[in-house]
């Protein structure tokens, strides 16, 4: 499959923002992008559990408010919040950490909607290593994969080891990392914090070892 990867990452608006969660002081990674659908079928694709695998992974649990959900391979919560076909938010479960996502859904047209991804976390050892990269390259990842299963429905998934040991791939995660890092700055980080985290976060996603770096 030949993908426009830097269009692709030209579609994602990226903010990292200081805010609260909770009484102590968090910090929001939020990605946006405008799909060429209805806001009705956008929320289908996140929210149907039969589509979820086709580009994202296979959730079970019970997805209504108050329910315990569960991502293969990944993390868990409870769903805090649920406005169909406007907004979801869910906590965010994993490895012992919580943090916190939320949704948001805009028409832009009839046939054209924007969504929102605000993820949330409090200020961590993991942060100050790798930054709002760790969650933000990830979620760049979901929402590329989103862009290519609302072209091509009923396309078999792109194998994700594949594409991430490609050229395309590799290009992908390091170009979405140092984004993230410039995001960072623009959100108040120190530039060379924020750049070292950021190069840190794209070894990850490219495999390399600090000893290769």
């Amino acid at each position: 499959m030949q993908l426009d990867i830097h269009r692709h990452l030209g579609a994602v608006e990226r903010s990292v923002t200081d805010t609260e969660r909770e009484g102590r002081p968090a910090r929001a990674v939020a990605l946006s992008r405008t799909y060429p659908t209805g806001i009705e079928d956008l929320w289908d694709a996140v929210s149907n559990r039969e589509r979820l695998p086709r580009w994202f992974a296979p959730v079970t649990g019970t997805l209504e408010p108050g329910g315990r959900f569960q991502v293969q391979g990944n993390a868990g919560g409870t769903i805090t919040e649920c406005d169909p076909p406007r907004r979801f938010a869910a906590t965010w479960e994993y490895g012992g950490d919580v943090s916190w996502i939320e949704l948001r859904l805009d028409p832009v047209g009839e046939d054209t909607a924007r969504l929102t991804l605000t993820h949330t976390a409090h200020p961590s050892e993991f942060w100050e290593k790798f930054g709002p990269g760790a969650v933000g390259v990830g979620w760049e990842l979901g929402f590329l994969g989103l862009a290519l299963h609302l072209d091509r429905p009923d396309a078999p998934r792109v194998d994700e080891a594949e594409f991430a040991a490609s050229e395309d791939g590799t290009t992908f995660s390091r170009t979405s990392a140092h984004a993230w890092g410039e995001a960072d700055i623009a959100g108040g980080a120190a530039p060379e914090q924020a750049r070292g985290a950021a190069r840190r976060t794209a070894d990850f996603y490219t495999g390399v070892t600090p000893d290769e770096a």
